[in-house]
């Protein structure tokens, strides 16, 4: 039996889904880094259940790798995952309900679904993209983590290219904000931002002031009139 789309609604599924797709496959490369360092299947796993935050999660493992103590990779994952919280803030009028699906929300706030839902245009798109890259994600990455860690060292995740799955992500999920004017806006404020700072703060707080300037790219806009 095929599943029928709403015309209107299959761009939407699909991009979320291949978007999804590529970021899972990192999962492979986490599992590896994780029982690498030290980590058994299940606390590899138990990680990506309820932290759900790639970046902070690489941090935290690199850190204990390389003979860090547990405070260390804690402050710097925490740290990177400072941006959802401000992802949470901007996209907080958007979920309604109780709080209890509030709180769930809440939990898939990450890079990902806060690019899919922003982009676009009216709350019924932005409800689809937001919970089909959620949940897709979601399961992928979890799987792609146990698969990672019941294979441990028998691959090399930069050998296979698994290294570059988040930027070739990040760089994806850019292209469709920058057909807007404040989402041009906001890539040029970002960017601003990290350059100006990173010379002066510490690792990592760059980023994290930049990712304020997402509320530039949710503020209202009259559209564009063509020439």
């Amino acid at each position: 039996m095929k599943l029928k789309l709403d015309p209107e609604v299959r761009p939407v599924v699909t991009s979320a889904l291949a978007l999804s797709g590529a970021v899972g496959v990192f999962a492979l490369a986490f599992g590896v880094l994780a029982v690498g360092a030290g980590a058994n299947v299940w606390q590899a796993c138990a990680l990506s259940f309820f932290t759900f935050t790639g970046a902070s999660q690489m941090s935290a493992m690199s850190v204990i790798g390389s003979g860090g103590s547990v405070g260390g990779a804690l402050g710097g994952a925490l740290l990177l995952a400072g941006r959802n919280g401000v992802y949470g803030l901007a996209l907080s009028p958007y979920f309604g309900g109780s709080l209890g699906k509030r709180l769930l929300a809440a939990h898939f706030v990450i890079d990902e679904t806060t690019a899919m839902m922003t982009a676009q245009t009216n709350p019924r798109l932005q409800k689809i993209a937001f919970w089909t890259t959620a949940i897709a994600l979601f399961s992928l990455w979890n799987l792609g983590t146990l698969i990672g860690a019941l294979l441990g060292s028998a691959i090399d995740p930069y050998t296979y290219g698994l290294d570059v799955g988040f930027s070739a992500a990040y760089v994806a999920m850019l292209f469709p904000h920058l057909q807007t004017v404040n989402g041009r806006r906001a890539a040029v404020g970002g960017a601003l931002v990290s350059v100006v700072l990173a010379p002066f703060v510490p690792i990592g707080l760059p980023i994290l002031a930049s990712g304020l300037v997402i509320f530039v790219g949710l503020r209202p806009t009259q559209p564009e009139v063509a020439q």
